[in-house]
């Protein structure tokens, strides 16, 4: 179904009708093992851990939606991330961009350099230069791993830029993109050069805030595969039976309808990231805030590359700003909010906001937190589907409490109608390509 549009195949590939019974939705195989007519003669399943209905039909939808040929299933990205460094073996060298998230962080300098003595090199992977990717690689560089917006400051990096550099090097390197922060519906990584894609399944994907999964989606074996790549799928689908690291087939049946509606959600997210980004951008000149970064922005710095890669449509749901304080005004800011959840996560229907410095990048050492900006001020929001103008007006009265803590009414302010939406006269960035793909062209 490669021919037909993002939101078409979102909604059919894995999900044909039953030949059984004609149902539509797929049942929930909660079967652990499965009958076999003779000894290793069977219907394509034996036992649940090595491969299931719901697995199998949430992995060929998923490959479909990031245009790859394998996607495997695990039961977090964070199993995911350990899959992928488990299979790069010991004594390995790994690049990372440095601004990653905390979890991923964690893993390299807690587990597989303790466990593996994998090294690593981290990079500021937006501006550094190809003679320093070049002078970073070794004979035993086997990844290089990069987060496209970081979390949670937002920068943005070149992945054909990236793949390129990768690919004139003798070793030649597999690049994974961690592309939980864009979706397949706003960035396609293996269009544009990548040799894996990570997910955290449990936000954009599945949507809904109730599944915790990740994956990875590979592209099919070719001649222009590198030389580590073969091997590497097939330690992944070994290490994902091996290991048994998989999610129930209740999550993957929950994540596949999740994905459904993706294409829909996303829209949205972009829609109301957009109306946030720009709200804030007028606080910011009101002195309340210090610094809004979201790159679909004009004043972003790397506006002219998110514009590029998403051809006129707001750029993902996530936005981060530096309040105009520090620690006390931040947590003046959070005690005022109606609607924006303090919760760690994103992605899902209801909008989160989160202080990174003592929340998901808790666990990362204060210097290197100081190095990325990372500090009392920095919030991160993931903006959920509600109505753009509640979270606008949500933010507002929030910042306005942090300026006069005395003076605000913290009361709901008069609802806006549905003809004053933002939705009903959005900005030509809104517009949506014909075939419903998000990303379709290359830096």
């Amino acid at each position: 179904m490669s021919y037909y549009s993002f939101g078409t195949r979102a909604i059919h590939v894995g999900s044909e009708a039953s030949t059984e019974t004609g149902a539509v939705i797929p049942a929930i195989s909660l079967s652990t093992t499965f009958k076999q007519d003779s000894v290793g003669v069977h219907k394509g399943f034996e036992y649940s851990r090595s491969d299931n209905p719901n697995r199998r039909a949430f992995e060929a939808q998923l490959a479909s939606l990031e245009q790859g040929k394998h996607a495997l299933a695990f039961a977090s990205g964070s199993a995911a991330t350990a899959t992928v460094l488990t299979a790069v073996g010991a004594n390995a060298h790994v690049i990372s961009v440095n601004d990653v998230y905390g979890g991923t962080h964690r893993y390299l300098t807690r587990v597989a350099k303790e466990l593996q003595n994998v090294e690593v090199t981290w990079l500021d992977l937006e501006n550094a230069t190809e003679e320093t990717i070049l002078g970073s690689i070794k004979e035993n560089t086997k990844l290089l791993l990069v987060e496209t917006p970081t979390n949670p400051t937002l920068r943005l990096i070149d992945i054909p830029h990236i793949a390129r550099i990768l690919k004139s090097h003798p070793v030649q390197p597999l690049l994974m993109v961690d592309n939980t922060f864009m979706s397949p519906y706003y960035q396609s990584p293996l269009r544009l050069g990548a040799d894996v894609v990570l997910h955290s399944i449990t936000k954009y994907i599945n949507g809904h805030s109730d599944v915790v999964m990740g994956a990875l989606i590979l592209p099919e074996v070719s001649p222009d595969s590198k030389p580590f790549f073969s091997y590497f799928l097939d330690k992944l689908r070994f290490l994902q039976n091996a290991m048994g690291n998989i999610p129930s087939p209740h999550d993957a049946w929950l994540a596949q309808r999740g994905a459904k509606t993706l294409h829909l959600r996303m829209r949205a997210h972009g829609l109301g990231a957009l109306s946030v980004a720009k709200a804030l951008e007028r606080a910011k000149e009101r002195g309340l805030v210090r610094d809004v970064t979201y790159p679909g922005l004009l004043t972003n710095s790397r506006f002219k590359v998110a514009w590029d890669i998403l051809d006129g449509i707001p750029f993902g749901g996530m936005v981060s700003f530096r309040i105009n304080g520090g620690e006390q005004e931040t947590d003046r800011f959070l005690a005022h909010l109606n609607l924006f959840t303090l919760a760690e996560s994103l992605g899902g229907v209801e909008s989160l906001v989160e202080v990174p410095e003592k929340m998901t990048h808790g666990a990362i050492p204060p210097a290197e937190r100081a190095l990325l900006g990372i500090g009392p001020d920095l919030i991160r929001l993931s903006i959920g589907i509600e109505d753009p103008e509640d979270l606008v007006r949500d933010i507002e009265h929030a910042l306005e409490a942090v300026k006069s803590p005395l003076q605000v009414n913290l009361a709901p302010s008069t609802p806006v109608s549905e003809d004053d939406s933002p939705l009903a006269t959005a900005p030509h960035s809104s517009a949506v390509s014909e075939n419903g793909d998000a990303v379709k062209l290359s830096l």
